[in-house]
């Protein structure tokens, strides 16, 4: 099914002022350039046969041309359906080299293969080497080294080698050496089935020795390409190749190529910014020789990661719960090598403690990992065998102190209660510049200020999100003027036709209809997004309903399951308010309610829940309407489009309504996807890290086309890993679940400010300052957030959101999350959840097989704890819509519960 869809005039303007280009257009001035590859000559193309590729290089340049698996040669993970768009001067392609070279007193200069192209000169070769080439021509002649480049077989794999010789009389340093790492990353132009079909995302991690490339199918099916390093190519850092002129836009993210050196980037365009790794340098004497290579491996599938790196003799890391780390969490990081750690170095030092805690049963290296300083921390294993691998942490405050700074942060610093009589967004939780530190009121983008779409959106709606995880009165009572007088009769309509329609801003631009001085003159209102009134108005935009039908939803599970938090309306209405919008977004916004929302899974809670107070007719009406929808998506191959060509928000919705319908094919091949663009590796950045490229242009302030770190993506597509995680008890879904979910408040400051994302460009590495669509993640956290217990074969008893012990014959587990409210406990597969109260410990006796429930006491609010569970076991409470009812007291309760 092609993705061609007639746009309503606005979402047209949308599109076409995202992409800054047109489809007849597309490539520009790349195309009017002379091809310098000479591709469209006779004979230009150089064919051979390894073990796992078939490899096709450009005779005249000597650059990959295709790569593709013997077991699947209809795939090429190389661009070659662009190769004769390509074939010009400054655009990169596999096998090119880029570096920075000085004299010991003298200034960088940069060279490339791929500036300005000529001819290579050939070198016989022999035996497992497939092609030779002197690059001399394709180089500048002030260029003080020769270079040589080989592609050979060693070891029946694939393997990309530079030889650099230093020729010149002198000592010189070279500052930065890259690989341009060009596989088929551009989307434009195809369909969502043949983007599933014929392109790759890739994921690195940068861990020096033990650090590697994972290029994978966007549909997750194997295999899948990894890139590792052989001689002299620590991965160091990951530059993104702006400076080649493919056209980055929503279709398109860019290259980037892996570095081994990189000191000279960071002394200047980098200069101040702390990398993953320390950069270096390195000095070749006169008439040195230095080999750099890598190899090209095949995993059979994206679980295969892990142990195809072990089976090539690279060390591996796993840490549990994830790189992440809450302080007051006992971490296990478990490395797998065959040589000894000689030592570890910590960056900033003391800021985690690591002690080593003995092998497993298969003789994998253990140890407890422990966060002492808030803020990004570099750990450096020297193994005895000279390797050096690096894992970056990120630790942060303990879950319940983020999440309370948080709530705290948001109902203060971004609680705006000031007069606006025109825009009435008073009071609410607005959008916020935390480089200025002040509220963003105004911005040219009209929904950044505007409290609607998920950058405006995205401060009320965490605020909300955050009752849910920890209530507080006093926030709450905030929260309730907002629903009051803000979101009830301004951001959705109260009255008329469009009632419960929601607004795409209540923020406009119409400077001819309201007095003098309503807009800073600093802000280019001049742009699309600039929307005025009529536009403003609009109630078409789907993605607008989850928010609202999400605080409804809240709030009514705040006041059915508590006491006194909730005084301003009743349960049954935040009920019914939740109903009703769910059933406006579909009968207002109809176009874009066919694909897939973000937080599209609170109508799945929002249906139990109506279920469960046996609202009747409102609980059929919404499951047909839904069914309707996943009806629809159940005959699309690939059904997770959106107004983008290609998306990463809508997974979360379409597999959940999948599952629950019992389309487990559709669920499945929506879970394959997901794994594709969200790896787990020893990374903060990029553990559980949802793909995401372009929301810094409508919600950030460094607006550009950039990967995102942590943006909404991931802790929305751990709802989906993590649901199938308690279906199957899938380790490696646990491990890229559980990154999501902590990546989902990894970006939350010391002061509680929540960033849009983290950026990724060594130019900066720092979160973006605006608070833009966070609210979205939070979401994410939110209504996920569990301790999940497990034993691994391999690794013992492992648990996430919990510090676990082992005494005698019991497990015990202390919870650590901030809501406490939900814990799985995979040996017995029962799942374990509270509307009200909240878990303290959880202990598992081995040998009776009994689980012990233990509850913390009650508070003002919660005389009660509601718990449910998803198995039929004789507990002596009774029920109350579904739970059992279970009265606190003022003290800690017990609760046994016979498991066999």
């Amino acid at each position: 099914m092609k993705f061609n869809i007639k746009y309503s005039i606005s979402a047209l303007l949308f599109l076409c002022s995202i992409l800054t280009i047109n489809a007849q257009g597309y490539w520009g001035d790349i195309k009017q350039k002379k091809s310098t590859l000479g591709i469209t000559e006779s004979d230009s193309i150089l064919s051979f046969e390894t073990p796992d590729f078939q490899l096709k290089l450009v005779k005249a340049s000597q650059t990959v041309a295709e790569l593709r698996p013997n077991q699947d040669l209809n795939f090429d993970f190389t661009p070659s359906d662009r190769l004769s768009i390509r074939d010009k001067d400054g655009l990169y392609h596999l096998g090119d080299i880029n570096l920075r070279i000085k004299e010991i007193d003298g200034d960088w200069k940069s060279y490339s293969t791929a500036e300005k192209r000529s001819k290579v000169t050939p070198i016989k070769v022999s035996g497992d080497v497939l092609s030779g080439a002197d690059l001399a021509n394709t180089l500048p002649k002030d260029i003080p080294v020769t270079i040589k480049r080989f592609y050979e077989v060693v070891e029946n794999q694939l393997v990309l080698r530079f030889e650099i010789i230093n020729k010149s009389a002198s000592n010189i340093e070279i500052g930065a050496l890259g690989v341009p790492m060009i596989f088929n990353n551009i989307l434009e132009g195809k369909s969502l089935t043949e983007t599933h079909a014929q392109n790759v995302f890739f994921d690195p991690y940068i861990g020096l020795g033990a650090g590697y490339l994972e290029v994978k199918k966007l549909n997750g099916k194997g295999p899948v390409l990894l890139v590792l390093p052989k001689e002299n190519m620590n991965f160091e850092a990951y530059r993104p190749l702006l400076d080649d002129p493919t056209p980055r836009s929503i279709v398109f993210e860019g290259f980037h190529e892996w570095m081994s050196y990189s000191k000279a980037y960071a002394e200047k365009e980098w200069k101040g910014v702390e990398q993953w790794n320390k950069p270096t340098s390195l000095i070749l004497k006169s008439n040195e020789t230095k080999e750099f290579s890598l190899k090209f491996v095949l995993s059979r599938g994206v679980k295969n990661i892990q142990e195809t790196i072990e089976e090539n003799g690279q060390p591996s890391a796993i840490s549990i719960p994830g790189y992440v780390l809450p302080k007051g969490v006992d971490s296990h990081l478990f490395l797998n090598y065959k040589s000894d750690v000689a030592s570890f170095e910590i960056e900033p030092k003391k800021a985690i403690k690591i002690k080593k805690n003995g092998l497993t049963e298969k003789g994998v290296k253990k140890y407890t990992v422990c966060g002492n300083k808030w803020g990004r921390v570099r750990l450096t294993i020297n193994y005895k065998d000279g390797v050096k691998q690096t894992i970056n942490y990120k630790i942060i405050k303990s879950e319940s102190e983020v999440i309370k700074d948080f709530g705290h942060f948001l109902t203060t610093e971004q609680w705006f209660n000031e007069p606006d009589p025109i825009f009435k967004r008073n009071p609410s939780v607005i959008s916020y510049d935390y480089e200025t530190k002040k509220q963003l009121t105004q911005d040219s983008r009209a929904w950044v200020a505007g409290l609607s779409d998920e950058g405006g959106a995205g401060g009320w709606l965490a605020a909300i999100m955050k009752q849910l995880v920890q209530p507080d009165k006093e926030e709450i009572k905030k929260l309730e003027q907002f629903v009051d007088h803000t979101l009830w009769g301004n951001i959705q309509y109260s009255e008329g036709k469009h009632k419960y329609g929601v607004k795409k801003s209540v923020f406009y631009y119409e400077p001819d209809s309201l007095p003098k001085g309503t807009y800073r003159d600093d802000v280019n209102y001049k742009t699309w997004a600039a929307w005025d009134h009529k536009h403003a108005n609009d109630p078409g935009r789907s993605y607008n309903y989850p928010h609202v039908a999400a605080a409804y939803w809240v709030m009514y599970r705040l006041a059915r399951y508590h006491e006194g938090l909730v005084d301003n309306r009743t349960w049954d209405w935040y009920l019914k308010q939740a109903y009703h919008t769910s059933v406006a977004m579909l009968e207002q916004a109809p176009y874009y309610s066919q694909f897939g929302q973000m937080e599209g899974s609170v109508f799945l809670y929002l249906l139990k829940d109506l279920k469960t107070e046996n609202y009747t007719e409102m609980a059929l009406d919404l499951e047909a309407r839904m069914k309707k929808r996943a009806n629809h998506w159940k005959e699309l191959d690939y059904p997770f489009g959106s107004e983008m060509p290609w998306d990463s928000t809508g997974q979360e919705e379409v597999y959940m309504w999948s599952d629950y319908f019992g389309y487990n094919k559709k669920a499945n091949v929506t879970l394959d996807a997901i794994l594709a663009y969200m790896p787990t590796m020893p990374h903060w950045a990029y553990n559980g890290n949802a793909r995401r490229y372009w929301d810094f242009l409508y919600g950030g302030k460094l607006s550009r086309v950039e990967r995102q770190i942590h943006h909404y993506g991931s802790s929305l597509n751990a709802i989906p890993v993590l649901h199938q995680y308690r279906k199957t008890n899938d380790l490696y879904l646990l491990k890229v679940g559980y990154g999501g979910l902590l990546g989902g408040i990894s970006n939350i400051t010391q002061d509680g400010f929540g960033s849009a994302a983290f950026h990724s460009y060594p130019t900066e590495l720092r979160i973006d300052y605006l608070s833009g669509d966070y609210g979205s993640g939070f979401y994410g956290y939110a209504v996920n957030s569990a301790t999940y217990i497990t034993k691994d074969e391999n690794l013992g008893w492992l648990s996430f959101g919990g510090n676990l012990s082992v005494k005698k014959e019991v497990i015990e587990v202390e919870v650590t999350t901030a809501a406490k409210s939900k814990v799985y406990f995979a040996p017995k597969n029962l799942w374990l959840t509270l509307d009200s109260g909240t878990f303290n410990k959880i202990t598992y006796n081995l040998k009776t097989e009994e689980v012990k429930i233990i509850l913390n006491k009650k508070d003002d609010y919660t005389p009660y704890a509601y718990l449910r569970i998803n198995k039929d076991l004789d507990i002596p409470y009774s029920k109350v819509r579904d739970a059992y009812q279970i009265a606190l007291k003022k003290k800690e309760i017990q609760i046994v519960i016979n498991s066999k």
